[in-house]
């Protein structure tokens, strides 16, 4: 045993440590059994036993590997008690070793990326695929997938339980897909990577989820470097992640980034985002990722926050909202278009979206309305805003402009 006594191990540490294996625990587990529920299923039995016995035994000195094993024993006992049918695949799971080197690992050799494509079937439809793959790998709760596809916590969950059933009833195998199934599944895996990212933004488990996504998109464009999206993605969560270290200040408040500190941000991360993004632009073959990481180019490359360049920044969101004309990206070029023609226009074309339960949607029109006057709509926006905010920290935030602002 390692790390803290015993004692010491409470269920927040083991939680993390869980959130920081199971998709790969899932990944393995899900080339033994060939079976993604019983994966899961097993890794949440192994969690169990971990809360009950960690605190008294103190965390094994491999975690990953006790999850692994405990998981890959609760699956072989489950199995037993069961019908006779699965006697070939309880077989199967006792001859093959828990061991990656031993298992089949087609063209892509990381373990979680490799379940990651797996999972991105073209059977299974593109949000379904997105959502389960977040649920299974991204170790994110029922309630951060909802909140990254802006639907309710129980409509999530009866998606998430349809995937699984088509998967089931459409016999859909575990196979590991081979080198040309990866481009066609391509853009499910970068929308998996870039919604474990931006939900490391806003979880409890963002001090995990952030560093395996740049991870993986940095492993995927090592797998595919023709790929300028994998490219674009990779620059698009290394410039964002330059910045968060400026994200907040000493006592946890929230900083927007125009009042961002920008000695604080990660300059050699910018400097690889920015390299990135010149190589994009020498392929010539622009896509969403791409543009976003342009987009966060600029804001990088100013120094201070009166010298971003907003008109090259509209520019981008021209382009991007004809590749992606989502009602996400059109409210984004409209705060963009308030810094170069006012907040009446930008207030004008906000108000055409759809977006009631965004936050970002209230917290936008709220300083809109607060630079046009109009404090008693605006205090309204920021308290919508607030009720709706992810964290502490964005709603502390809010509730300080409404009061400050209007």
């Amino acid at each position: 045993m390692t790390g803290p006594r015993p004692s010491e191990v409470d269920a927040a540490r083991i939680g993390r440590i869980f959130r920081e294996e199971s998709g790969r625990c899932v990944a393995t587990l899900a080339g033994v059994f060939r079976d993604i529920d019983i994966a899961e299923e097993a890794v949440q039995e192994a969690f169990a036993v971990a809360l009950d016995r960690w605190p008294e035994l103190g965390v094994p000195d491999n975690p990953g590997a006790w999850i692994t094993t405990t998981a890959r024993n609760r699956a072989i006992n489950r199995l037993n008690r069961e019908a006779r049918g699965r006697e070939l695949l309880r077989e199967r799971a006792v001859l093959v070793p828990v061991n990656p080197e031993a298992e089949e690992v087609g063209a892509v050799r990381d373990d979680v990326l490799r379940l990651l494509f797996t999972c991105c079937h073209p059977a299974l439809a593109t949000e379904a695929q997105v959502a389960l793959t977040l649920r299974l790998l991204g170790g994110l709760t029922t309630e951060d997938v909802a909140r990254a596809f802006l639907v309710s916590e129980s409509a999530m969950a009866q998606r998430l339980v349809r995937a699984k059933r088509k998967i089931k009833a459409a016999r859909i195998p575990y196979r590991v897909p081979e080198a040309h199934d990866l481009p066609d599944r391509l853009r499910s895996v970068l929308a998996v990577i870039y919604l474990i990212y931006n939900a490391g933004l806003s979880s409890r488990a963002g001090d995990e989820l952030r560093p395996e996504a740049i991870r993986l998109a940095r492993t995927l464009t090592e797998l595919m470097p023709d790929e300028a999206e994998a490219a674009g993605l990779l620059a698009l969560l290394l410039l964002t992640e330059a910045r968060s270290p400026a994200r907040h200040d000493a006592s946890g408040a929230l900083v927007t980034l125009g009042q961002q500190d920008r000695a604080r941000w990660d300059h050699a991360m910018i400097e690889e985002g920015h390299e990135i993004v010149r190589r994009c632009l020498r392929r010539d073959r622009p896509g969403p990722y791409q543009l976003q990481a342009a987009i966060n180019a600029v804001h990088t490359d100013a120094a201070r926050a009166g010298q971003t360049d907003w008109h090259q920044i509209v520019a981008l969101y021209d382009d991007l909202l004809a590749l992606s004309p989502t009602p996400v990206v059109a409210l984004n070029r409209a705060i963009a278009i308030g810094e170069t023609r006012g907040p009446a226009d930008a207030l004008a074309l906000v108000d055409e979206l759809d977006l009631d339960g965004y936050g970002p949607y209230h917290a936008a029109r709220a300083d809109l309305l607060a630079r046009l006057g109009r404090t008693d709509h605006a205090r309204e926006e920021y308290d919508r805003a607030a009720e709706l905010a992810a964290t502490e920290a964005e709603r502390d935030f809010l509730a300080r402009g409404g009061r400050h602002r209007t």
